[in-house]
C-alpha cells in the first residue's frame, strides 16, 4: 500500500473524530504501515513543538504519537489560536503569521490556503502508506461550504473516502448521520462511503434495526460501533477535561494521605494537559476552579498557560483570586505557574503585542518582569532540576527578565512559589516525582508519589486501547478497502443536498 488516505469526519463537534483518528493510526501501526495524522485546519490552544522548532496542534502530536511517527508541521498546517470571540492567531506551517477576524479568515483561507494543504497531504501520501485524515466541527457547515478546506472541501480536492462519526452518547446519533448526509451536495455525498456510532453504551444489538434502517435510507453501512470508555486520559484540542490516564478519581494514595491540586481555570487557557501527569500519580486529585475558597483550601494550586495573560490578571483581581494566591504565597503555601501562569506572577508585564495594553502590574509573588515579543519563541529544551533530568518545550511571546529568587528550569522559586516558561516538563517523571515530594513537605501533607509511575508508558497504554477499539468493534477490512480503494462507486444521493 502506497499514499493511501481516509477522511474522519463528525456530525458534531466532539464527536469523538480526534480519538478514532488515533485509533486507526494506532491499528494501522500494529499492522506494519507508515502511517502519519493530518488536520488541515485547527482551531485549538492546546499545541506542541516539534523537534524542529514548528507548532502544531497537541492532538496531532498525540495522533503521531499513536501512528508511531515524529510529528512534523506538516500533519497541521494551519492552527488557529483563539484570542477571543472573533479573532484567532493564524499559524501556518508552524509559524505565526499574524491574527485575524474570524469573518476575515472565512473569506480569504479557500485561496490562500487549499493549495497549502492539499501540497502539504500530498506530501506526506508520497512519505507513508496511510495518512489518516481528521476533519473540524461538522462538514456541513454549509454556511462555511464554500470556503473549506478541512472537511469535504479537503475530501473532495484530494479525493478522499470519509467515514462520518456520531457521539450517540448525545441522542439522536440517526438524525445526525441522515441529516449530515442530506446537506451535503451531490458531489460531496459521494465521498461519504460510511458511519461509526462512537460512545456507545449497552447491548449493541440493541442497535440492529436503527442500523439496517439507516443503511435503507442512505445506502451507506454504520462500520462499527464503538464503546464509550471511560478514563482514555489522551490531549484533547479544547474544553475542560482532566480524565487521566489509570487514575480515576478516589485512587489510594502510595502514601497515607491525598494531595490535592486546584488549576485555575483562566480565561483561553492554553496547554492545560500540562496537569495530566499529575493527575496520573496515585493520590493525586486534580480539580479546576474559578472560586478563591478552592484556591486557599487545596494543597498545590497551578496557574496554567493563557492566550490572554492581561485579561487573566484583570479576572483573577476581579475574582479575588490574585488576594488568594498572594495568601497563599505569604503562608508558604505552593503555586506552580506555567507559562502564561508564569508571567502572572511577576513584577510587570510589558505587552505591545497580545493585548496592546502596555505596562501592567503583575501579581508581584516572583521577582520578573515580562516583555511581549513581536516573534514567538518556539523550543524544545531539556536539562536538570530538583536533581532530576527534566524535558519540555516552550510556546510564548512574553520574554522574561528573572531579577532574583531561585533557578529553576528557565524561571526562578521564591519560597513555595514556583515559575517555569517549560510546558511538559511534568512528564519527565524523575523530576515529577521529585517536585510533588516538595510540594507535600510545604503544604503538610504525608504524601508519597509511586516510585514506579510512568506518564510514557500510561499514555502507551491508553494509545493501544485506541488501537483496540478500531481493531475489535470497526469493520477493518471496510476500512482497509475505503483507504486502499476510495470511495465506492454508485452511492445514492440523499435530497435535498445542498448548492
Amino acid at each position: 500500500m502506497t499514499g493511501g488516505a481516509l477522511l474522519v469526519a463528525g456530525t458534531t463537534s466532539d464527536a469523538g473524530k480526534t480519538v478514532v483518528t488515533a485509533g486507526i493510526c494506532r491499528w494501522l501501526a500494529r499492522r506494519g504501515l507508515r502511517v502519519a495524522p493530518f488536520k488541515a485546519q485547527n482551531m485549538s490552544l492546546n499545541s506542541f513543538v516539534t523537534r524542529d522548532g514548528a507548532e502544531i496542534g497537541r492532538a496531532q502530536a498525540m495522533q503521531a504519537a499513536a501512528a508511531r511517527t515524529e510529528p512534523t508541521a506538516l500533519m497541521n498546517p494551519v492552527l488557529l489560536k483563539p484570542g477571543g470571540e472573533r479573532g484567532s492567531q493564524v499559524v501556518l506551517l508552524g509559524r505565526a503569521v499574524g491574527e485575524v477576524s474570524a469573518t476575515g479568515y472565512h473569506r480569504a483561507r479557500r485561496a490562500r490556503l487549499l493549495g497549502t494543504v492539499t501540497d502539504c497531504l500530498a506530501t506526506l501520501r508520497a512519505e507513508f502508506d496511510v495518512v489518516v485524515c481528521e476533519g473540524a466541527g461538522s462538514p456541513t457547515e454549509i454556511n462555511l461550504r464554500r470556503g473549506d478546506i478541512v472537511n469535504m472541501g479537503l475530501a473532495r480536492a484530494a479525493s478522499l473516502p470519509v467515514v462520518v462519526v456520531g457521539d450517540i452518547d448525545r441522542g439522536g446519533v440517526f438524525a445526525a448521520f441522515f441529516g449530515t448526509t442530506a446537506l451535503l451536495a451531490a458531489e460531496d455525498q459521494r465521498l461519504v462511503a460510511g458511519y461509526l456510532v462512537n460512545r456507545f453504551r449497552g447491548d449493541p444489538a440493541l442497535l440492529a434495526p436503527g442500523l439496517a434502517m439507516l443503511r435503507g435510507v442512505t445506502g451507506r453501512p454504520v462500520l462499527g460501533v464503538l464503546p464509550f470508555l471511560a478514563g482514555l486520559g489522551i490531549d484533547a484540542e479544547d474544553g475542560l477535561r482532566i480524565s487521566p490516564p489509570d487514575a480515576a478519581p478516589g485512587t489510594p494514595p502510595h502514601g497515607t494521605e491525598t494531595l490535592r491540586v486546584a488549576v485555575v481555570q483562566v480565561p483561553l487557557m492554553s496547554n492545560f494537559t500540562d496537569v495530566d501527569a499529575l493527575a496520573a500519580e496515585p493520590g493525586v486529585a486534580v480539580r479546576f476552579t474559578d472560586r478563591p475558597a478552592e484556591v486557599a483550601d487545596a494543597d498545590l494550586v497551578v496557574l496554567p498557560g493563557t492566550r490572554g495573560t492581561v485579561r487573566a490578571l484583570a479576572w483573577l483581581r476581579e475574582r479575588g483570586l490574585a488576594d488568594a494566591l498572594a495568601r497563599r504565597a505569604a503562608a508558604g503555601r505552593p503555586v506552580l505557574g506555567v507559562c502564561g501562569g508564569f508571567q502572572l506572577l511577576g513584577e510587570r508585564i510589558e505587552d505591545e503585542v497580545e493585548s496592546r495594553a502596555g505596562t501592567v502590574p503583575g501579581l508581584g509573588l516572583l521577582p520578573l518582569r515580562v516583555r511581549f515579543a513581536p516573534e514567538k519563541t518556539l523550543a524544545r529544551p531539556e536539562g536538570r532540576a530538583l536533581g532530576e533530568p527534566v524535558a519540555g518545550y516552550e510556546i510564548h511571546h512574553g520574554v522574561a527578565e528573572v531579577l532574583g529568587g531561585e533557578p529553576f528550569l528557565d524561571g526562578c522559586r521564591v519560597g513555595a512559589v514556583w515559575g517555569t516558561h517549560w510546558h511538559g516538563s511534568l512528564e519527565s517523571d524523575g523530576f515529577r516525582r521529585a517536585f510533588l515530594r516538595r510540594v507535600a513537605a510545604d503544604a503538610g501533607r504525608d504524601f508519597t508519589p509511586a516510585p514506579d509511575t510512568s506518564f510514557g508508558a500510561l499514555r502507551e497504554r491508553q494509545l493501544d486501547r485506541l488501537g483496540d477499539l478500531i481493531e475489535e468493534h470497526a469493520d477493518t477490512a471496510a476500512l482497509l478497502r475505503l483507504i486502499e480503494e476510495g470511495a465506492p462507486r454508485g452511492l445514492p444521493f440523499i435530497p435535498p443536498g445542498a448548492p
